[in-house]
């Protein structure tokens, strides 16, 4: 099998699994109880808190344990905006958010505060003054993402959070789900106030993830209950899962030693799709992550390519996994301007570090054969 779908998902790494294991079979104590058992689960969360925070470079208090991207996106923009709705009902996005960002931009609107959708140039890049330009005195978010989960467009993030720091009163939240282990970012230097991350994404087990709280930083719960994670996200702490988290962010971490080969893997596929007749490349070949290169076959249902593939035992997709399912048109694809031929037509190859060239031209080798035979039946 060759996977390259690790945007939508990736494969738990075994170390995560055997941690996951060890700790619900001998840690299976509720972290709230006063028992032993109880106690030694909650020793086990501490750690694994204190471990996620010396990764991430914050301090262990700024780390609260999440099921993931939509859920700590979701607490992020709707904690913010519930808990300070007082002092204005203004945020401000892009055109080009992860669904869960928009979805939830679009339910706080039906709440009565206002969004301002920030456009994109022909590379998904948003534009630093743009932003500046939308900020009024009822600005409270601005919400942006790092690395785009379709064309893999790296959006300038450390510019956006130094014009906010003019602006104390506004909010910094990035979708940092994509970009965590292939592209660099430092919370504080960024000056960064809430950030997403997603077990799932790096080798970790799905329902895992964690949201970044600056220390003052005020939330409105979204799950009320018996206090845990600082009284922001109350239930009983899923210990295992979080320890196969912060495995997987070690290990991670200590996988971008391979990040170089990794980008010239991308340029090497761009290249090689570039050459092909009837592809539009929609990846932009600067400040773009090195695990994903999109591309368009105009005139080619890309659900019938994919399905094609997989016959090869080859894995790739369309566009987000959590959009894949709706409107042909990519939404991100259109906000680049591209025309609906392209935009309906988009492919999405994303890699991991476990990549290799030789999956890569087995990839292109029968991908050439697919688009010949398809462009004969649909063309």
């Amino acid at each position: 099998m060759i996977y390259l779908d690790n945007s939508a998902t990736t494969k738990p790494d075994l170390e995560v699994l055997q941690s996951f294991q060890q700790v619900a079979t001998q840690y299976f104590g509720n972290p709230s109880s006063i028992h032993g058992l109880g106690m030694e689960t909650e020793r086990l969360l501490r750690k694994a808190r204190e471990q996620a925070g010396t990764i991430l470079q914050v301090d262990s208090s700024e780390i609260i344990f999440t099921s993931g991207g939509t859920e700590g996106n979701n607490l992020a923009i709707k904690g913010i905006a519930l808990a300070h709705q007082n002092r204005g009902k203004h945020i401000i996005t892009t055109t080009v958010e992860h669904p869960s960002v928009i979805e939830a931009c679009e339910g706080l609107q039906r709440l009565g505060f206002q969004i301002t959708y920030i456009p994109v140039d022909q590379d998904g890049k948003v534009n630093v003054d743009d932003v500046k330009a939308a900020i009024t005195n009822e600005t409270i978010l601005v919400t942006i993402m790092h690395v785009n989960n379709e064309i893999g467009t790296i959006q300038p993030i450390e510019e956006i959070g130094q014009l906010l720091s003019s602006y104390p009163k506004i909010f910094f939240h990035v979708d940092h789900v994509q970009g965590f282990s292939k592209v660099p970012l430092h919370f504080k230097n960024a000056q960064i106030d809430l950030c997403t991350i997603s077990g799932h994404k790096i080798h970790g087990l799905k329902g895992t993830g964690i949201l970044y709280v600056k220390n003052g930083v005020r939330l409105f719960s979204l799950a009320h209950g018996g206090g845990q994670e600082a009284n922001v996200r109350a239930g009983t702490e899923n210990v295992p899962g979080i320890v196969g988290l912060v495995k997987a962010m070690r290990l991670a971490k200590d996988m971008q030693q391979k990040a170089d080969e990794l980008i010239n893997l991308k340029y090497y596929l761009m290249e090689k799709l570039h050459e092909m007749d009837h592809i539009v490349l929609n990846t932009p070949k600067n400040d773009s992550a090195p695990h994903i290169v999109h591309f368009s076959a105009p005139g080619l249902k890309p659900e019938v390519v994919i399905h094609a593939l997989e016959e090869k035992d080859i894995y790739i997709s369309t566009k987000s996994a959590c959009s894949s399912k709706s409107a042909d048109e990519s939404q991100v694809l259109a906000a680049c301007g591209k025309s609906y031929e392209v935009s309906a037509s988009g492919l999405r190859i994303s890699m991991s570090y476990n990549t290799t060239k030789d999956e890569i031209d087995i990839f292109l080798t029968e991908l050439v054969k697919v688009l010949a035979k398809l462009s004969k039946v649909m063309r």
